[in-house]
Formats: structure tokens, sequence, C-alpha cells
């Protein structure tokens, strides 16, 4: 056999897999789909016979044993009362916020879809604030969030990190839209989560152990910088007046359509840092980028820094330059949350 020929057929058996792989796939999405819209059914069927129940409270609680009983002979595992009482609630939560149309003489399917798999619902669930549910909700939407990814997001106080941030009008818009991009602010986080690389928060480290962890874990450090971004390279050397500089790391944000230089410190912040900022990021806006992209962001991700340092130091219309605190461990969902109420509140 000739080596277009191995070529071909190589080719070919390719195409079939890739085929099989995404009927396949196709076909998961389709039953998930169909058991949440399903189970989003079952509920309301479950809510309404309780509503015609003289005495609801006790009426629903034999409802759901005598259904789980009947079911769990039927189909077997998968409706216990704890199971049925879930799609209960999963109907009380989203069906309130929709509407329901017969699209199917068996199953209501509602207006709004549902887009996430049962176990992303039974997750989103456990969040009390609504504003917060919805917008986790839309992200894992929008981003194919695994229900791993998911967790970690919320793990992380993404939405708090995110809220801190913003003001009421743009903190309500978070719960509508999600996060969305359209200024470089709107890429910021404050402070940064780095669980992942593994460094305990008092241990003494280099910035260049700090470097290598967030390399060696690139893909999930990608993650932690949100949308849009694309690594270009680590310690990229630019040469002016015979003096040679590194940047630690560069990205480009293709939503933005800018590049984003990102230096690591790992003490307190100086003015000192700031203006080596300034530099980098004139460099890139000068040598680097075309003309028709937008100006370089420069984001300086410290262990401490003080906020009237940075106002101070930088101009009062600055939307190139922001520095940012990084953890090494999850913070207080507590202590965020309180942060956003004193916000709401002044």
């Amino acid at each position: 056999m000739s080596k277009i020929e191995q070529y071909n057929k190589s080719d070919f058996y390719k195409k079939v897999v890739d085929l099989l792989k995404e009927a396949r796939k196709s076909v998961v999405q389709t039953i998930n789909k169909t058991m949440v819209y399903t189970y989003f059914e079952i509920g309301r069927m479950i809510v309404e016979e309780e509503q015609n129940g003289k005495e609801r409270a006790e009426y629903g609680k034999q409802i759901l044993k005598d259904l789980s009983k009947q079911l769990s002979a039927e189909f077997g595992k998968g409706f216990s009362v704890t199971n049925l009482q879930q799609m209960k609630n999963f109907y009380n939560v989203y069906g309130k916020q929709q509407t329901v149309s017969a699209e199917s003489e068996d199953v209501i399917i509602p207006n709004n879809n549902l887009q996430l798999s049962w176990s992303h619902y039974l997750f989103l669930m456990r969040i009390d604030n609504i504003n917060e549910r919805k917008f986790y909700e839309i992200e894992a939407t929008n981003n194919n969030w695994s229900l791993r990814e998911l967790r970690r997001q919320f793990d992380t106080s993404l939405y708090e990190r995110l809220a801190l941030s913003r003001d009421k009008n743009a903190i309500k818009e978070l719960s509508e839209k999600g996060q969305i991009i359209d200024k470089a602010k709107d890429s910021l986080k404050d402070p940064y989560i780095l669980e992942f690389i593994g460094l305990p928060e008092n241990k003494k480290y280099s910035e260049s152990e700090l470097e290598q962890k967030i390399i060696d874990k690139l893909e999930h450090f990608l993650l932690e910088l949100g949308k849009g971004f694309t690594f270009v390279g680590r310690q990229v050397r630019f040469t002016f007046d015979e003096e040679h500089f590194r940047v630690d790391l560069v990205f480009y944000n293709r939503l933005l359509q800018c590049f984003v230089v990102i230096d690591l410190k790992i003490g307190k912040l100086t003015h000192q840092d700031l203006g080596q900022m300034q530099m980098y990021v004139n460099y890139y806006d000068r040598f680097v980028k075309l003309d028709t992209e937008n100006k370089t962001i420069g984001i300086i991700l410290c262990k401490d820094k003080k906020d009237t340092l940075v106002e101070i130091t930088l101009p009062e219309n600055n939307e190139q330059i922001f520095a940012s605190k990084y953890q090494t461990v999850l913070p207080s969902k507590k202590e965020l949350k309180q942060l956003i109420e004193n916000k709401e509140n002044e």
C-alpha cells in the first residue's frame, strides 16, 4: 500500500471516528435535556397534586412516599423520596421564573431552555441568593462548564469577586447577562484565586517558582483569568537602548483585541512596580500591537497592595494598568458577601 493510500485510509477512518464521537455526544446531550425536562414536569405534577390536597403538608408527604414506591417498583433506582423532593424543588425554583408551553403531549417544556445537566441544577438549587444562582447558571451555560468547573468557580467566589468591582446596577446586570467583557475592567478580578498551583498560604517561594507553578497549571490559570484569554509566552524579552527586559507572562484577549501583560510580585506592591508596568505597556503599544488592535492591558498580581498608592501613582483616567491581589487558598465567601452587602448599603 502506497503512502498516499495509507494517508487517505487514515483520514477516512478519522472522519468516521469523529462522526461517531459527535453522534454519541449529541445522544448524551439529548438524553440529558430530556431527563431535565422530564424531572421538571414531574416536579410540576407533584406540586399541583399537593395543592389539590386538603391537608397539604401531610398529604404531600404521603404523595411522595406512594409515588416513590410505585416508580421504584417499575423503573428501579432514582426515584427515592429525596429525589422526588428535588424534582419538586426544581419546579418550585425554575417554574416561577418562566412559563411553560405544551410542545409535547407527554412532557411540558419550559420556554426558557434548561441547557445544563441535572447534576448542574442540583448544585445550582443549593445557592440561596437568586442573583448569584442566575449568574452561575448563565456562565455555566455560555462557557460549557463541567460540574467540576462550576463547583470550582463557586468555591472561589467568582460572583462575589466580580461584584466587588462593580456598582449596584452592574451587580444586578451580572445576574441578568452574566459577565460581559466590553472594556478592560470587565475582565479583572480582585483577588485572583490560584489555589490550583498547590502553594500553601504561608510558604516562602520566589517569583520564578510562582511563575513555574502557573505555567505547570496553565489551563487552570486561563480559566481563572476568564473569557477570551490565549497564552502568548513567558519571560518574553524585548530590548531598547541596549537594555534587555522580560515580561513574566504575556496573553492576548480575543474579546478585547489587545495584549495583556502580567507581572508577578510575591511581596507588597510599590510605585516602582507600577512604573515598570507602565513601561511594559508603553512598549507593547508602540512597537508590538497593530494599528487595528486596542491598547495593551497591564496587570500586576501581587500578594499585598495599598489602593491609595495605586490611585496616586496612576492617572485618574487610567484604563490600562491594574493591580490585583492573588491568593493561593480559597477565600471566605462569608467575608466577601459581607463586603458586597456593605457596598450596596453605601
